[in-house]
């Protein structure tokens, strides 16, 4: 049974880490693997100098860490307050309507936000110019570019992240919510000792994951919303990586930036596990 899932991980996820090494290669598709030149920690080095790789970082790093404020403990309110709900029907309709904006595409997802934001037709501006107010051009400012990543990834991945965090109530005994009733404990003091508790380890496990991914924002989330505006907020290495390598075909140069931010993410993510292992006894390993 584990045979199609290990075949799967081996052939689309551990073969392909062979073509790493051209991140140490002046790689060229006519002469491949085998025959293009060896040139060394060059593209590490010609990254770590580019006249624009502090911006890239530091973009990449704030949007990161605004979706770890943000964004992480979204899902996890949503499956308690949807935990809280007691009529069926009414909980599986909720839940169907959250779930759907994960199975849309991200271009679709700048369409309704245009529909929302924009100062032509977006129905908000329309309410604030009702309002009496000056529209604002929050597709278009700078100022504006990062709050509407986050509210879009919120708004998109919410719902679909928030089954972990369910799966996790359900395995919470409930036992012991019978006992605490008995004891005189109420809805807060039954979410603040049993509930919350019990979603610590599905929390920590899925934070030390999500460091582990700090500088991957997703290229179609960060892409659809940039604009020319946009680029001194909102220019991260994924968009980077687009230009330098499908448009500029430096494919050895893009590699080393994949290959960077992989070792990044596993320091990150050894340094909070460890720190999870010492604070909470919860981590990977």
């Amino acid at each position: 049974m584990l045979a199609p899932g290990l075949i799967y991980l081996l052939v689309f996820k551990y073969v392909p880490m062979l073509g790493s090494v051209i991140a140490f290669q002046d790689y060229n598709i006519f002469d491949g693997f085998w025959k293009s030149p060896w040139v060394g920690m060059q593209w590490f080095y010609q990254l770590l100098t580019y006249p624009n790789f502090k911006r890239l970082f530091v973009n990449t790093l704030v949007i990161s860490f605004y979706q770890l404020i943000f964004s992480f403990p979204a899902p996890i309110i949503l499956a308690c307050l949807l935990n809280e709900l007691r009529l069926g029907v009414f909980k599986r309709l909720t839940q169907t309507i959250l779930y759907l904006p994960h199975f849309l595409s991200w271009t679709l997802i700048f369409g309704l936000s245009y529909m929302m934001l924009s100062t032509q037709v977006g129905l908000i501006n329309q309410f604030i110019a009702d309002l009496g107010f000056q529209k604002i051009n929050f597709l278009g400012d700078p100022k504006y570019f990062r709050g509407t990543i986050i509210l879009s990834g919120i708004w998109k991945e919410m719902g679909w992240s928030s089954i972990i965090f369910l799966a996790a109530l359900a395995g919470i005994d409930s036992s012991l919510y019978e006992a605490a009733k008995i004891d005189g404990a109420g809805r807060w003091k039954q979410f603040t000792n049993i509930t919350f508790p019990g979603l610590i380890p599905a929390i920590m496990i899925l934070l030390l994951l999500k460091t582990g991914h700090i500088l991957d924002l997703g290229f179609e989330h960060i892409y659809v919303y940039l604009t020319p505006i946009s680029f001194q907020v909102g220019d991260v290495l994924d968009t980077f990586s687009y230009r330098a390598g499908i448009i500029g075909g430096q494919y050895s140069f893009t590699t080393a930036i994949g290959l960077f931010k992989s070792v990044v993410g596993l320091l990150m993510l050894m340094i909070t596990n460890k720190i999870s292992n010492a604070t909470t006894g919860n981590g990977l390993y």
